[in-house]
């Protein structure tokens, strides 16, 4: 097989076997265990040397399909509870595959009109469904992180400015360092952010008033006192990936106002606490803040790389990310935009078709009874916990994660931390659920979030399950 052009009559065949291929899988996934490095081996069949002459679309689709549906780790499944990943609802993957069968160039208003539209749509939907003014401007990103470097670089931006300096033209190049104020609760992704635009990751400044990592508003403040009037930025944490506690935000949004600060919040999963009257107040304060970020490949459940970002006045992100000055590049008419030039991508694919999907399949009142189960699920994780004379819970559940640990009866305080990572360990070779260990409070914990469209009330079940049969294993004589 040689040029492509010699399947465009067939071009349609090649997606034959991916359909035939989704029934079984999808059917299968909540049997399957979430991942069997048995057939890790099988691999291997995708390597070797580049071929000169191709199999043709068929037989290299029906290659990939028969090794990954047996070697994927199954992280669309109900029990993936590793680290803080949705899943895609059947909307939302229909949705991305529409984005791939139309292939849109969609960074420009001209080379697509439709995912424009879109995206502006979706953008719109989001912001009603999270209770954000109407008037944020916003964009869609590959991630949170992504979506951090969006509204940081803003803020960046922002501050520049009240140093008198053009940073997007000019750089950074003579400006002090810019101030950026957080808790103990900051993700790793803010730091990440940071540290692509040139600030550094190191550079932030955590203020945390107990070893949990909540915030100490009187030091921020004190902080914000000491700048003397300059210019700073404030993260606010809505969401936190070991137990899923927040910051104050209106609490902070007050700082913010009071001394001239920029406010950014991180609500990667936490924003969608917005969406039910039970959580709603942990969200309380982000409509006032300058950039908001979130994930939408955590609990709306759309495919990976998805995330947004709101900033409270548009036309700084265009301030931030436009201006190009390339002829080749045409400028929005009126009504139009350019996503391009709002965010940090360049060429972008049509990613809003699955939001829109999904969205549109389900509705606000579908996406809010999804959070409420999720909720359910997670608290009842941790009545399980509670019950069980060998699991400690380590904190309340406030949102979809559970934080605990395995605690069996006289294994000393001293060898704990050992035993849940080698529990760990053997819960993700074992593979019939997927939760690995972080740290917590100086603790190896485990905590799985429940925030997949197919988790229910048997899934974490079968997690504490098989936790205690594999922990059993190794605390026994």
């Amino acid at each position: 097989m040689s040029d492509p052009l010699h399947e465009a009559g067939r071009a349609a065949a090649a997606l034959e076997p991916v359909s035939r291929a989704a029934g079984p899988y999808l059917r299968g996934l909540a049997e399957r265990p979430v991942h069997d490095r048995s057939r890790d081996a099988l691999i291997d069949e995708l390597d070797g040397p580049l071929p000169a002459e191709g199999e043709g679309a068929t037989a290299a689709v029906e290659r990939l399909l028969r090794v990954g549906t047996e070697a994927a780790t199954h992280s669309s499944g109900p029990r993936f509870f590793h680290f803080v990943v949705g899943g895609s609802t059947p909307a939302a993957m229909a949705g991305d595959w529409t984005a791939s069968l139309l292939d849109q160039a969609a960074g420009l208003w001209l080379t697509s009109p439709l995912a424009a539209r879109v995206e502006t749509i979706v953008l719109r939907w989001l912001k009603e469904l999270f209770g954000l003014p109407a008037s944020y401007g916003g964009v869609l990103t590959p991630s949170a992180t992504l979506a951090h470097v969006t509204g940081l670089a803003c803020a960046r931006h922002w501050w520049a400015d009240r140093h008198g300096v053009d940073v997007a033209s000019q750089g950074l190049a003579g400006l002090p360092r810019m101030p950026v104020l957080t808790s103990g609760l900051v993700h790793v992704s803010t730091r990440k952010a940071l540290q692509i635009l040139g600030c550094g990751r190191d550079t932030l400044r955590t203020f945390e008033r107990d070893d949990r990592g909540r915030v100490d508003l009187p030091a921020v403040e004190a902080a914000l006192v000491a700048l003397e009037g300059r210019p700073a930025v404030i993260v606010a944490n809505l969401g936190e990936v070991n137990t899923g506690d927040s910051d104050p935000i209106a609490d902070l949004a007050d700082l913010a106002e009071r001394y001239g600060a920029w406010l950014h919040v991180d609500g990667a999963f936490g924003l969608f606490a917005a969406l039910s009257p039970r959580t709603a107040h942990l969200a309380r304060g982000v409509e006032r803040a300058d950039s908001v970020t979130a994930d939408g490949h955590k609990w709306l459940n759309v495919p990976y790389e998805s995330g947004f970002s709101f900033v409270r006045d548009p036309a700084m992100l265009s301030r931030t990310f436009g201006s190009w000055g390339a002829a080749f590049l045409p400028d929005a008419g009126a009504g139009q935009v350019n996503y391009n030039s709002m965010g940090p991508e360049s060429s972008r694919r049509a990613r809003a078709f699955p939001i829109w999907a999904t969205l549109r399949a389900y509705g606000r009142d579908g996406h809010r009874e999804m959070v409420e189960r999720h909720l359910d699920v997670a608290a009842h994780l941790g009545e399980l916990v509670e019950q069980a004379p060998d699991l400690e819970l380590l904190a309340p559940v406030q949102l979809c994660i559970t934080c605990f640990r395995y605690r069996p009866p006289g294994v000393p305080e001293e060898l704990l931390d050992d035993l849940n990572a080698r529990l760990g360990a053997a819960l993700l070779a074992d593979g019939r659920v997927y939760a690995g260990t972080s740290t917590y409070r100086g603790m190896t914990v485990f905590r799985p979030a429940a925030l997949n469209w197919r988790t229910t009330d048997a899934d974490v079940e079968a997690l504490v399950e098989v936790l205690r049969e594999l922990g059993d294993r190794l605390a026994g004589p």
